[in-house]
């Protein structure tokens, strides 16, 4: 088995997002899951948004969910910047509403749920929690006009520019640029769009950068992402969020413009066509891509597959234990344009799959902390899921060997491991391990270690 030096991991979940913990993988591999496409959400049907929603950026706060997004009306009179920024909300994450919130005269009236007009648009709102921010500005965006803009907010909804002079101008920002406050490095970050290479016109490809600040208006230079040894696609909007679920883990759903692939050679708009794929991250910097696949085809609906058919949103809901939403638009440009949501199983972007034979995983080295294993899984009526803990060196620990644990069959996202021996977990925290999983026409999606009874 590969060497590295044991990792404390303490009791935070760990996603199979990538092959960080795969020290030995044998009969089993990871899987890409896809998303189950849902109910639409959100559609044009208000004066001001009937061009088009998109770009959502939307969070769990308090009891409700909040959703922010883009909306057009190119056809309102004596307008020069279509552009706008509504609010929505939702007590479920499927059932959303567009309060009228007197803020912003439309076509004079107040009655809408129109949050800002400009200057700049694309607004991509968040939640700042960071506890040296005061309450006037705990809601913090960015718009873009060509430059980027920093905004704050004590509400949501009541917004102000933080200062007139934009805070990045190192152009392209044409996109959706995404913010937040990362607690885990406490600064704020940002996504943007970008160009690696040369220019998209001089052999270099539609890109993603990221910069980091203390405060919201100094930022430090933009860096593309890097991806490894990939082909050179273009990525367009990012969609990056810190997994709240497990530390340290940042997850990408890029738009993939391939513009060679031009399915209506009339379309109006331009060449190409675009999928969602997804990538994953330990730093925010460094991004994994061994998926090439789409996470998010265009589909069977001829509206989708076009330019920038399909975005994948901002954020990801937990609408309830079992499932997560997140949301995408599509019929981009029509005038069925709309928002849907999407669910997948919590913590399931990704699954260490075995098959009928089985196959067996064996991690590298971790200390924990806790007293009890909690795994997230799936198997069939006859496949199972058993685990072993070894000691550094590999050894099975007396006690908590493969033989010592009962074949666990069903589906549970926070399943506890026993052992038959009785022996206790909690005596080998703080110590290095190692998990030795063995499936069974099974999933494997994440594991943790928590205290006992928990």
């Amino acid at each position: 088995m590969t060497e590295r030096a044991p990792e404390n991991i303490g009791s935070g979940r760990q996603l199979f997002v990538d092959d960080h913990w795969i020290a030995k993988i044998d009969g089993a591999t990871r899987r890409l899951q896809s998303p189950i496409p849902r109910e639409s959400v959100l559609r044009g049907d208000r004066p001001w948004d009937h061009d088009s929603v998109a770009f959502l950026r939307t969070f769990q706060d308090g009891d409700r969910y909040r959703a922010w997004y883009r909306c057009d009306a190119v056809s309102a009179p004596k307008v020069m910047n279509p552009r706008w920024s509504a609010y929505a909300e939702s007590q479920d994450g499927i059932h959303w509403e567009k309060p009228d919130l007197g803020i912003i005269e439309f076509e004079g009236s107040r009655d809408n749920n129109l949050v800002w007009m400009g200057p700049g648009a694309n607004m991509a709102p968040f939640r700042d929690d960071n506890p040296d921010t005061p309450d006037a500005q705990r809601y913090k965006a960015v718009v873009r006009d060509k430059d980027v803009f920093a905004m704050a907010s004590p509400d949501g909804v009541n917004w102000k520019l933080m200062q007139e002079e934009p805070v990045l101008t190192d152009r392209p920002f044409d996109s959706f640029n995404v913010p937040f406050w990362d607690a885990q490095t406490g600064r704020y970050v940002i996504y943007t769009r970008g160009v690696d290479g040369t220019g998209i016109f001089k052999g270099g490809v539609r890109w993603i950068r990221r910069a980091t600040s203390p405060d919201f208006i100094h930022w430090s230079e933009l860096e593309s992402i890097e991806t490894g040894e990939v082909p050179d696609e273009h990525l367009y909007t990012n969609s990056c969020v810190a997994y709240e679920r497990a530390p340290n883990t940042y997850l990408m759903f890029p738009s993939r413009y391939v513009i060679e692939h031009t399915p209506d050679p009339t379309w109006p708009h331009g060449n190409g066509v675009n999928d969602i794929v997804f990538m994953s991250s330990r730093d925010g910097l460094h991004f994994d891509r061994s998926f090439k696949e789409a996470i998010l085809r265009p589909g069977l609906d001829r509206e989708n597959w076009h330019e920038r058919g399909v975005y994948m949103e901002t954020g990801i809901l937990h609408t309830s234990s079992e499932e997560m939403s997140m949301y995408a638009s599509d019929h981009w440009r029509y005038p069925t344009t709309r928002i849907r949501r999407y669910t997948f199983r919590t913590d399931g972007f990704v699954a260490v799959n075995a098959g009928f034979g089985g196959g067996e995983l064996i991690t590298h080295p971790l200390v924990f902390e806790g007293g009890e294993l909690e795994v997230n899984y799936s198997t069939s009526a006859a496949g199972s899921l058993r685990i072993e803990v070894q000691d550094a060196e590999g050894r099975p620990i007396p006690g908590l060997a493969m033989d010592d644990c009962p074949e666990m069959f069903g589906d549970e996202i926070e399943g506890a491991i026993t052992w038959n021996s009785g022996a206790t977990l909690s005596d080998f925290a703080g110590k290095p391990v190692r998990l030795r999983f063995a499936l069974k026409d099974a999933d494997l999606f994440a594991f943790r270690f928590r205290p006992k009874g928990s």
